[in-house]
């Protein structure tokens, strides 16, 4: 029997690179960096001051009145707002004949950090008599698609995924098998988070996960150097609109990619470091490149997780030359959080969204301040981009805390 395909027909990204999908691809193509002085709270103090925000944001610009905006965290703001961009890229409108065939799948890491410190703070100089009503329904994560759907009608399946750092990498590998097995013709699916608050800043750092080169915030991120001394918190949303190929053409709608394999696996190991040897994200890779159908020697280009952290590069870097052997060293490699930072659980959508703009513009994307060879990380990793490429397939990575690894195959548009 003859596999369904699924494609991809709309494209969003909500990133310290822009507030939307061309600035943001325009700004990575260019090199330039998301990353800057925290000014979404007062940082004085802190180890770490610095990250990769979303710039001037205003949720109404992009459909959410005032009221409403008001009863959602920032979060969820992204994800309305970027679920509005992608339907109209994706030339899509929700009506009660399609509603039911549309499915909301999305990744949320943390949920509402800002929500809850403002309530507690409440709490606590004024007592449990102010705790306003839409408290909870601000900082649940499954609000997320279940504002997302509110707001555009889907009325299919609607999940939130929760892995950590693979959050929205799962979330679309689990869109992908809800098309596959009939459940829903289309998916509105990707990844947001929102967690550049005083806890999640904390919390990092006292897990000395990010990097304090408060002085240099546009270098700070630097995966796969020698001098990488942690990743840098960044926030946004990148979505795509998955649908059947059936579907697709049905309705005549333009193509950017078709995504050809899911793959996933477990470290079994710790709550926050990989594997030293990276089986298990060597394991997720191939799982991806199998549901493919296809050998590992077919994968062009590989958007990295590359998180700037020591341990999870080398494991990445290790994980990569178990799957492709002598050939890893040719394939070109990519990480955007050199220029976004770390996007937690919406880092796998917005990463998806580059990795099919490669695939559908030829263009790879660089990977910045790869300044110090590190001799264990010895990849190709674009450090002089970008460059046109001519893919036909690519894999996205993302891993996560909990020893969580996920992996997607994407392919180039042919008939």
């Amino acid at each position: 029997m003859t596999r369904k395909r699924v494609v991809i027909t709309g494209l969003s990204a909500l990133s310290p690179l822009g507030g939307n999908l061309a600035e943001s691809w325009e700004n990575l193509l260019a090199g330039k960096s998301g990353i800057a002085p925290i000014t979404l709270f007062d940082s004085t103090g802190f180890s770490a001051t610095i990250a990769g925000e979303v710039k001037h944001f205003c949720p109404e610009a992009y459909g959410i009145p005032a009221k409403q905006a008001r009863r959602m965290d920032r979060f969820v703001q992204f994800a309305v707002s970027a679920a509005h961009m992608l339907l109209k890229d994706a030339d899509v409108v929700i009506t009660d004949a399609n509603a039911d065939q549309i499915a909301v799948l999305l990744g949320v890491g943390l949920g509402g950090l800002n929500t809850i410190e403002e309530f507690h703070s409440k709490l606590v100089e004024a007592g449990p008599d102010r705790i306003s009503p839409f408290m909870i329904p601000m900082l649940i994560s499954n609000m997320a698609p279940g504002q997302v759907s509110i707001f555009t009608g889907a009325r299919g399946t609607n999940v939130v995924v929760t892995t950590a750092c693979a959050s929205a990498l799962h979330a679309i590998g689990h869109a992908y098998g809800e098309i596959l097995l009939g459940r829903c013709a289309a998916a509105i699916t990707g990844g947001t988070e929102s967690t550049i608050t005083p806890m999640g800043i904390s919390g990092f750092t006292a897990l000395k996960a990010l990097s304090t080169r408060n002085d240099e915030p546009e270098k700070a991120s630097r995966p796969f150097d020698k001098n990488r001394s942690g990743f840098i918190m960044g926030e946004g949303a990148g979505m795509l609109f998955l649908e059947s190929l059936d579907s697709a053409r049905q309705r005549g709608a333009k193509i950017y990619a078709e995504l050809a394999g899911f793959g996933a696996s477990c470290d079994a190991f710790h709550i926050t470091a990989p594997l030293d040897s990276g089986d298990g994200m060597a394991k997720a890779m191939k799982n991806a490149v199998a549901d493919a159908g296809i050998s590992p020697d077919a994968i062009d280009h590989i958007n990295a997780h590359g998180t700037s952290t020591q341990l999870n590069d080398l494991a990445e870097t290790k994980a990569i030359k178990t799957v492709f052997g002598k050939r890893a060293y040719s394939i070109p490699i990519t990480a955007n959080k050199s220029q976004m930072g770390h996007l937690l659980g919406a880092a796998g959508g917005v990463e998806s969204v580059f990795t099919i703009m490669t695939l559908h513009t030829g263009i790879i994307p660089g990977t910045v301040n790869y300044e110090t060879p590190d001799p264990e990380c010895d990849l190709n990793y674009m450090t002089q981009g970008p460059k046109t490429i001519q893919a036909e397939y690519a894999l996205c990575n993302s891993f996560g805390f909990g020893g969580t690894n996920c992996c997607l195959v994407f392919k180039r548009w042919r008939e």
